[in-house]
């Protein structure tokens, strides 16, 4: 007797049964449809055959895996508060607020509603800017990185600059500084040694071909011991005696003294200024507190120089990154409220003895759900800033410390897949045979606390 294979239900019999109804009505139904014949090939091809409600679970699954933002939020207990990974900076309520407006509403983005007639993108902050920073002109563009290949196409094309070789920095991503000149057509002239830089080096490598002197801020690493490098204000002046520009990649870009906010001295941007620098780049992203961005400030007639160049317009910033960098800004005009409204200078500065509150409340909640098999307890930690800026500032900081029972690496990374697959994934690190959740970036423990039941 020849018994024929059943045969599978219909894409309309199974579109027709309840759960599916309400997928149609949430994915539609072309969605829907795709993904109940991707189902079915792949029963036919594992020679399977389960039945209807079986087959529109797998299919409701996949849609809603679909479905799911790839772009998450997190909780970042990693202790690093600047995360590249993790978006670096976090936006004020003041930045969200005006970026929920830029996209919701039509804006004055290039429209001057003093003339009535067509307006610059840049002088949403280039007053701001200017106040903030003792700079003549300023403009933005999409990164710091964009910010320095623009200043250099824009002053240096086809000419030499000269940098320091202790500057020549590597950041993440083997993003380098002599790849970016390269790009932007400009040939690097080398001066001095990796670890001490003089004034007669500068001075010897000028030349006809010379366009530009140029400073990097080495943001991420620190030569130490035997060194010496030409102070800003030295530098500029070798260069303005040459009748030469000098610019500074300062990075981080810190627009206040971080040493009145308790932490390590780096470089502020209006300082440069006055040193000399005539244009300085810096980022938005990162001790600023604002969007990714990359800011370019300095005189007025390269400012000017910069802006007709045509990868101005390629590197230009949106309208909702100009209403996040301005309300950012416009929260220096309050410094005595920074550490409040800005949250990475918050999370910055917040006590220990306030994280050691948090996790007096997390530790017993956190060692109920783990159970026998882990110790969970407060311990001492040091966060550090991040993307590039103070590396060598260590903060005192207080982590829950989750440590198994019997020693095991393999535990220990199951425990950080079971904490990135909550709703919120939790991102913390491995180290010295136990998960640290560092506390300083959490501010809503509640919301962690209430996701610990799927954990």
């Amino acid at each position: 007797m020849n018994l024929s294979r059943p045969r599978p239900p219909s894409i309309d019999a199974l579109l027709r049964l309840p759960a599916m109804a309400d997928a149609v009505a949430l994915y539609g139904h072309g969605a829907a449809v795709l993904i109940l014949r991707a189902v079915l090939d792949d029963c036919r091809a594992a020679a399977e055959l389960p039945s209807p409600v079986d087959l529109v679970a797998r299919a409701t699954a996949r849609l809603s895996d679909l479905a799911r933002p790839r772009l998450r939020r997190v909780f970042n207990l990693t202790g690093t508060v600047l995360h590249t990974n993790l978006g670096r900076a976090v936006l004020s309520d003041a930045a969200i607020t005006a970026v929920t407006m830029a996209m919701r509403d039509p804006c004055a983005l290039e429209f001057d509603l003093d003339s009535g007639g067509r307006g610059d993108r840049d002088s949403l902050v280039e007053g701001l800017l200017c106040d903030l920073t003792g700079s003549e002109a300023a403009t933005v563009v999409n990164n710091n990185a964009g910010g320095v290949l623009l200043v250099l196409a824009a002053l240096a094309a086809r000419r030499e600059v000269v940098v320091s070789r202790g500057e020549l920095v590597e950041i993440g991503g083997a993003f380098r500084v002599p790849d970016v000149m390269r790009a932007a057509n400009v040939k690097l002239v080398e001066v001095g040694t990796t670890n001490r830089t003089h004034p007669r080096d500068y001075q010897a490598a000028i030349g006809p071909r010379t366009a530009a002197l140029m400073k990097v801020h080495a943001s991420n690493y620190r030569v130490t011991g035997f060194t010496a490098e030409v102070p800003r204000v030295e530098a500029a002046r070798i260069a303005h005696d040459a009748g030469l520009p000098f610019i500074e990649d300062l990075g981080a870009g810190s627009l206040i003294d971080m040493v009145a906010l308790g932490l390590p001295p780096e470089p502020v941007v209006r300082d440069c200024i006055a040193a000399g620098v005539d244009v300085v780049t810096f980022s938005g992203d990162k001790l600023l507190g604002g969007p990714q961005a990359g800011l370019i400030v300095g005189r007025q007639d390269l400012i000017a120089k910069i802006r007709k160049h045509p990868l101005k317009r390629a590197l230009r910033v949106s309208k909702m990154t100009l209403a996040a960098l301005e309300a950012t800004l416009a929260a220096y005009r309050r410094p005595g409220l920074l550490s409040r409204d800005l949250p990475t200078l918050r999370h910055l500065t917040r006590s220990v003895a306030e994280l050691e509150a948090v996790a007096a409340r997390l530790v017993p909640v956190i060692g109920e759900r783990l159970g026998s098999e882990w110790t969970a307890s407060a311990v001492t930690s040091a966060a550090q800033v991040g993307s590039g800026s103070l590396p060598d500032a260590a903060i005192p900081s207080c982590a829950v410390s989750l440590r198994p029972a019997s020693s095991s690496g393999k535990a220990l990374a199951a425990l950080a897949v079971r904490l990135r697959a909550l709703p919120v994934p939790v991102i913390g690190r491995i180290h010295d045979g136990a998960l640290l959740l560092d506390l300083r970036c959490l501010e809503d423990d509640a919301g962690f606390i209430a996701q610990l039941e799927h954990l």
